[in-house]
């Protein structure tokens, strides 16, 4: 566009010179700059030779203000705006996400008893799953439930809930059903008293009734005496086997009889060796 209206500039110029050499004036022609403009873009075959000067004047002034406007417009540049950030995706919670949205499923694993919580010294040690513990995870220790599982434990005395994720074995104390973490202790409000009877839900998880089971009858740090009542019991039960535990403690040697196909089975062993071996037993899941 800015070519077009130069070029038409230079035309009037050359056409006001060449009338003023020859001394010819055609005013009566009315030639206006709206008509020669009348298509942007298009070549102009001819132009008068020469209008009054004072009209010309204010024509010259109309033409360069117009090449003025066009050289602004060329030199005008476009402004990008960046496009806008991605929206900041939220910090992954330490609670299972799993257990926020499920509900309890009726019948598939429900249990009470005593809870407990375990922190320091254990915390930074390994757990029986391999992971290192965390007190400061939504987690917990239970004798027989899948790694994995989730469960759901409501404190009976207050009525306040949590949601656990099971990556350890314990509490190997009697009339306990499960050990929890810090902050999950912390979430039922059972820090201060150390224990509470609880309910526990299982909400999440592998079948709880597959696997194999045995019987704990005790945990040395002697290896001698975990050999000794090993031999003892081998001559009446088998299997029995003893399993190495690290705790914040030491090394642990327990001894463990059966390798049996559902917990019922081996509940009545349990209580078959309480009754003959005069033993005090957990029953476990073998989870190798």
């Amino acid at each position: 566009m800015t070519i077009g209206f130069a070029f038409l500039a230079r035309r009037w110029l050359h056409s006001y010179n060449t009338g003023l050499e020859s001394k010819r004036i055609e005013s009566r022609r009315p030639w206006t700059l709206c008509r020669s403009l009348a298509r942007p873009g298009r070549r102009v075959s001819a132009i008068p030779a020469l209008i009054p000067r004072h009209e010309f004047s204010q024509r010259l002034a109309v033409a360069l203000a117009l090449l003025s406007l066009a050289g602004g417009c060329a030199h005008r540049t476009a402004t990008v705006r960046p496009p806008a950030a991605p929206p900041t995706a939220p910090a992954p919670s330490s609670v299972p996400p799993a257990a926020e949205r499920q509900p309890a499923t009726p019948g598939e694993y429900v249990e009470q008893g005593i809870a407990s919580w375990y922190g320091v010294p254990f915390d930074g040690h390994r757990t029986s799953n391999g992971e290192i513990y965390d007190m400061h995870q939504f987690t917990a220790a239970h004798k027989t439930l899948p790694f994995g599982a989730i469960v759901r434990v409501t404190n009976l005395r207050n009525g306040k809930q949590t949601e656990v994720r099971i990556n350890d074995r314990g509490p190997f104390v009697a009339d306990r059903v499960i050990d929890l973490s810090l902050s999950a202790a912390q979430a039922i409000d059972m820090v201060g008293p150390g224990t509470a009877p609880v309910r526990l839900e299982m909400i999440a998880g592998s079948n709880p009734l597959v696997g194999f089971f045995g019987v704990q009858v005790g945990a040395f740090q002697v290896e001698e005496n975990a050999e000794r009542l090993r031999a003892r019991l081998a001559m009446s039960y088998s299997p029995v086997s003893i399993a190495l535990y690290d705790s914040p403690n030491g090394l642990f040697y327990r001894v463990r009889v059966g390798r049996l196909p559902s917990e019922t089975a081996a509940h009545q062993l349990a209580s078959e060796l309480q009754s003959n071996e005069q033993l005090m037993t957990f029953v476990v899941r073998l989870d190798n």
